[in-house]
């Protein structure tokens, strides 16, 4: 089954660039707020768009996105209405692969049949799922794939090369490269590492490989793209986000566009990079 994320990859493929990824929370600062960012991402330049899926306990999650998952957790912020959001946002867009990202307890207590079942029908593409490794992929991964959802699974610069075909078993949709140790949001990508990480994954896998962790400015963003197929910006984005807020961190008229602007940038910055390999 070619799912929205794989059609989004070979279409990149064919225009010889990278993809912009962009990570969002959802329901931060509110929910309307949310739902009117994630529609304008496609339009500012994000191939393929992650939202957050709010938890009491981000383990893997620095500060920013910490914050964000509270604001939107504050805000009533739940599973139920994640995938509301993700409803009203294909009423719009069919073609925009959509990943969800977070932790297995939320599906755990949603109940994973409920959810998969939910999340197809709302138009959900893939599930990233930081805290369930491969030994665990009866739990979700194997049902995720039977319900037609990518499983997306997160290598890092740890992850050698007797652990890799384990990680890569049953992912689907592409590889998240994370460029750092650490959490998310702590450091900045080293181009050159980040490029010889790509090879050797690229070694166990035809999947495109995507690298987050610590992009933040188009520069940065064209400099992953040169040598993975996607570049993930997460917390830059929640930080402008968070930097437009008013002091009782509720939305402004400014909060959409201090996303936006940042997105645009920075798919300026991917684009850049195909002409730079050219």
């Amino acid at each position: 089954m070619t799912t929205r994320i794989d059609t989004r990859f070979a279409e990149l493929k064919k225009q010889g660039r990278s993809a912009l990824v962009t990570f969002v929370m959802a329901g931060d600062p509110d929910l309307a707020t949310s739902l009117d960012i994630v529609k304008a991402l496609p339009k500012a330049g994000a191939d393929i768009i992650e939202i957050g899926m709010p938890f009491t306990d981000p383990m893997a999650d620095g500060p920013s996105i910490q914050a964000a998952g509270l604001r939107a957790l504050k805000a009533g912020m739940t599973l139920k209405k994640t995938l509301e959001m993700v409803r009203g946002f294909r009423k719009d867009d069919d073609t925009t692969p959509l990943v969800l990202m977070g932790y297995y307890n939320p599906i755990y207590i949603y109940g994973v049949d409920r959810f998969l079942a939910d999340a197809r029908t709302a138009g959900v593409d893939g599930l990233i799922i930081v805290d369930l490794p491969p030994e665990e992929d009866t739990e979700l991964c194997l049902p995720a794939l039977k319900a037609g959802l990518n499983f997306i699974r997160l290598a890092t610069p740890t992850t050698d090369d007797k652990r890799l075909p384990a990680v890569l078993s049953n992912t689907s949709g592409f590889v998240y490269y994370v460029s750092i140790t650490g959490i998310t949001g702590s450091a900045s990508a080293d181009a050159k590492a980040v490029g010889a990480a790509v090879a050797r994954i690229k070694r166990h896998t035809k999947l495109p490989v995507c690298v987050g962790f610590g992009i933040r400015t188009p520069e940065a963003a064209g400099a992953i793209a040169g040598s993975a197929d996607g570049a993930v910006v997460g917390t830059a984005l929640i930080d402008a986000l968070r930097g437009s807020l008013d002091a009782d961190s509720r939305a402004t008229a400014q909060t959409i566009g201090a996303v936006t602007d940042l997105v645009a940038s920075l798919a300026q910055g991917v684009r850049a990079a195909k002409q730079a390999a050219e």
